[in-house]
């Protein structure tokens, strides 16, 4: 196992996410299937994984539960536990705080019912879960102090390094962090974002990680394999990779990928077999990221899955747009449409109001000579709006 430093920790370069455990149905929610889970879980402790990653909500609750019962096994010094504040799930009916459906006064309640959960007296890793454009105003209300919270808790020693997750747009994550800044909080060490190859252009996870890493913090990974999907690109590249490199899955080449970039101390992966734990273990043997040559190759995999509208955020088009649409931030995700409308897409449209849409481009042309990527932005526009129904 490659073990890498945060701080004074050596963490297994590959970590366990509690997301995707052996389940007895499909789905994230489906109930755990016990000994199948216990199995898997046992079986990566004894080769090396010592970081497991949870949250409020994983398997309708009882990942937090299965993990801290299973890993009590364990001597507690041997282990890191990562767990998140469902500040994504909150809500606020008749003054109450709501979880999911579950009431409590204060964010403090929600945290120790989590504590509670896992079994344990105190959280290696604890994170608010998804600061994205829909939660931001959420973790920033100072009403409900669910920062405040976290600090207290951390300087109790309740909490030992503090982050947050995100699926939100780079712009997002800067404006957090600049938040944070403003409050002289130096408490936020990491954060963990999507990333792979793919979404190092589509979800323009190289800017997050550039903020991030500028901005000091570790960066840590989800979606490596983005739910899978690229265990299994396609036989046409997966051909191309096999050429390269006969003996490696798609699979590697996604792992190796992400061993190339050097602030990221652990990679989770939500293994829901034996045989992909297995397989990962092996590729987390040793060090071995990818060459210049292997990344091209990478890149024009990408190239063959979707096509890519090749804007660079130089927001030229932005400043003569009548309607003030911000331009680079629609053909970002107009890219992520292209090759997939997810969860997480729908989400970000859904927060952009009326005259921040596609639909809202007059095709007025003003933004086509502006553009040095000679991009047709209206049509890429008009496209995008027939593509999302908002």
């Amino acid at each position: 196992m490659i073990y890498k430093q945060f701080k004074d920790l050596q963490l297994s370069s590959l970590g366990l996410g509690a997301m995707r455990l052996p389940a007895t149905g499909p789905g994230y929610g489906a109930p755990i299937d016990y000994p199948k889970a216990t199995e898997l879980i046992e079986y990566a402790y004894e080769h090396g994984i010592n970081y497991y990653d949870t949250s409020y909500f994983y398997h309708d609750g009882d990942s937090e539960r299965f993990l801290g019962k299973t890993m009590a096994q364990v001597p507690r010094d041997s282990w890191y536990l990562a767990s998140k504040m469902p500040g994504n799930l909150m809500q606020f009916n008749n003054g109450k705080l709501e979880v999911s459906g579950k009431a409590f006064d204060r964010p403090l309640d929600v945290f120790d019912f989590q504590m509670e959960r896992c079994g344990v007296d105190y959280f290696d890793f604890f994170l608010l879960h998804n600061v994205s454009e829909n939660t931001y105003d959420i973790y920033t209300d100072e009403k409900l102090g669910i920062i405040d919270c976290l600090l207290e808790q951390k300087a109790k020693g309740r909490i030992r390094n503090l982050g947050f997750s995100s699926h939100g747009r780079h712009d997002t994550i800067d404006n957090f962090l600049k938040y944070l800044a403003a409050r002289n909080c130096k408490d936020f060490e990491f954060a963990m974002i999507q990333m792979n190859y793919m979404d190092w252009t589509l979800q323009e996870a190289s800017k997050k990680y550039d903020v991030l890493t500028k901005n000091g913090l570790s960066v840590f990974v989800m979606e490596p394999l983005r739910g899978g999907k690229l265990a299994n690109p396609g036989a046409s590249q997966t051909g191309m990779l096999k050429a390269a490199r006969p003996a490696d899955s798609p699979a590697a080449w996604a792992f190796r990928y992400l061993q190339s970039l050097d602030n990221i101390p652990v990679i989770l992966s939500g293994m829901s077999t034996m045989e992909q734990l297995k397989e990962n273990l092996s590729l987390f043997s040793k060090h071995d990221p990818l060459t210049q040559a292997e990344s091209k190759l990478l890149q024009q995999v990408v190239e063959t899955i979707t096509e890519i509208v090749p804007c660079t955020s130089c927001r030229y088009c932005v400043e003569y747009c009548p309607q003030k649409l911000d331009i680079p931030t629609l053909l970002t995700m107009y890219n992520e449409a292209g090759y997939e409308i997810g969860w997480f897409l729908n989400v970000a449209l859904k927060t952009l109001k009326e005259n921040e849409r596609p639909s809202a481009c007059t095709s007025c042309g003003n933004c086509i000579p502006l553009c040095p990527q000679n991009i047709d932005i209206p049509k890429a526009l008009r496209d995008f709006s027939e593509k999302v129904e908002i």
